[in-house]
C-alpha cells in the first residue's frame, strides 16, 4: 500500500458539490446514489484541469454553448464549479474551420505563458481534425494560435485529444491520438469494419516552450481487438513511488461501451501495461451514469474528471482516486460497474 493512499482518500467520490461518503452497495463496487448531478450541468466534454497560480482551479472543455473552447473555475476540484460565459479561444488559426474544436488542454510553462493543446477541425478537409497550439499571457486568453498545426498527418487520419505532461526531470511531452478510425471502413466510429486502422497513442517530447519538438514521437498504445474501434483521449501523471499512469478512453464515444482506462509504465516512455482489473468506469444506466471517458487526472494523482451523457449532452464529473500497487482505485474500489 503506497503512503499517500490515506491522503488520497480524505474525500468521498464526487459526483456533487453536496456529495457525502457513500457505503458500498453489495456486490456492485458502486459509490454513487441514483440522482447525483454533474458538477457541471452543461454540455461540458473532454474536460482538462490545471490549477492556476493564484490557487483558483481551471477546466476546458470541447466546443459548445456557442463558444470553441468552454471554460470554468473553482477554488477545489470538487466544486461547486462556476461556468464562466467566455470563449477562451474565439479564433482556432487560419488551417482551421474555426469551429467544431475538440478536447483542449492547458499548461503552463516556467516563464509563466499558458499554452493550449487542442484539436482543430482541418479546413481544407473537415473530415479530419488535427492537434494545434495557442498561447496566452492569462490563464483564462484569449488564446493566440499558432500558425501551423503542431501535429497534422492526413494520410494516417490526422491527429487528436493532446494533453500535455511534465516529468520530475523537467522534461516535458504531449500525449495524442492518431485519429486511425477517420479513415476507417464504417461501422462504430467508423473503425468498425475490417480491416481494422490504428488508432495509436503517441508520445511527443516538446521544449521549455512546451511547443517546439524533440525528436520524434514514439508510440506508446495501440488499440487492440477488446478496444472495439479506438483507443483516445490519453492523458498521463506520475505518482510519488514512480509510477506512470495513462487513462485513455475506448469504445466509442457515441455508445454505452465507451470508458475510462487505463495502463501503467515505470517509464513515461513505456512499455505500458493495461490494467489488469479492466475499465476503470464504465456505463451504469441505472445510476445515471453513461458513456463516461475523456478523463484528466490532477496532476497530483489524486481525481480524474471526465464527462458522461446527461440531458444536456456531455456533463462534467470528478472523482476522487489512489493507487495500490499498479492498480488504479475509486474510493477503495476496483471501478465504477453496474
Amino acid at each position: 500500500m503506497r503512503a499517500s493512499w490515506a491522503l488520497r482518500f480524505a474525500a468521498p467520490l464526487l459526483f456533487c458539490s453536496t456529495a457525502l461518503a457513500l457505503p458500498q452497495i453489495p456486490g456492485s463496487h458502486l459509490w454513487k446514489r441514483a440522482g447525483d448531478k454533474p458538477l457541471i450541468q452543461k454540455d461540458f466534454p473532454d474536460p482538462s484541469i490545471l490549477q492556476d497560480k493564484d490557487g483558483q482551479w481551471y477546466a476546458f472543455a470541447t466546443a459548445g454553448n456557442g463558444k470553441m473552447v468552454q471554460a470554468a473555475k473553482a477554488a477545489a476540484p470538487g466544486g461547486p464549479w462556476e461556468y464562466l460565459d467566455i470563449d477562451v479561444l474565439p479564433k482556432n488559426g487560419a488551417w482551421t474551420t474555426n469551429t467544431n474544436t475538440w478536447a483542449p488542454d492547458v499548461r503552463r510553462t516556467a516563464n509563466g505563458t499558458y499554452v493550449m493543446y487542442f484539436s482543430g477541425q482541418v479546413k481544407s478537409n473537415p473530415k479530419f481534425h488535427c492537434v494545434g497550439t495557442a498561447t496566452a499571457t492569462k490563464v483564462l486568453g484569449p488564446y493566440t494560435p499558432s500558425a501551423e498545426p503542431f501535429d497534422c498527418d492526413l494520410s494516417k487520419g490526422g491527429s487528436i485529444d493532446p494533453s500535455g505532461f511534465t516529468d520530475v526531470d523537467g522534461k516535458h511531452y504531449v500525449v495524442y491520438k492518431i485519429d486511425g478510425n477517420s479513415i476507417g471502413h464504417g461501422g462504430s466510429c467508423n473503425n468498425g469494419v475490417e480491416p481494422f486502422v490504428p488508432t495509436p497513442i503517441l508520445l511527443q517530447e516538446v521544449g521549455a516552450d512546451l511547443i517546439s519538438k524533440i525528436g520524434k514521437p514514439i508510440e506508446i498504445l495501440d488499440r487492440i481487438s477488446s478496444d472495439g474501434p479506438l483507443v483516445e483521449a490519453p492523458a498521463i501523471f506520475r505518482d510519488a513511488d514512480g509510477l506512470y499512469v495513462m487513462f485513455f478512453s475506448s469504445g466509442c464515444f457515441t455508445s454505452s461501451t465507451y470508458n475510462v482506462d487505463y495502463a501503467y509504465s515505470k517509464s513515461v516512455r513505456g512499455p505500458y501495461t493495461r490494467s489488469e482489473s479492466g475499465p476503470l468506469v464504465v456505463t451504469m444506466d441505472s445510476f445515471g451514469l453513461t458513456a463516461p471517458g475523456g478523463a484528466t487526472p490532477l496532476q497530483d494523482g489524486s481525481a480524474i474528471v471526465f464527462h458522461a451523457d446527461c440531458a444536456q449532452g456531455r456533463c462534467f464529473f470528478e472523482s476522487k482516486i489512489g493507487i495500490m500497487g499498479n492498480k488504479v482505485l475509486l474510493n477503495g474500489v476496483d471501478g465504477l460497474y453496474g
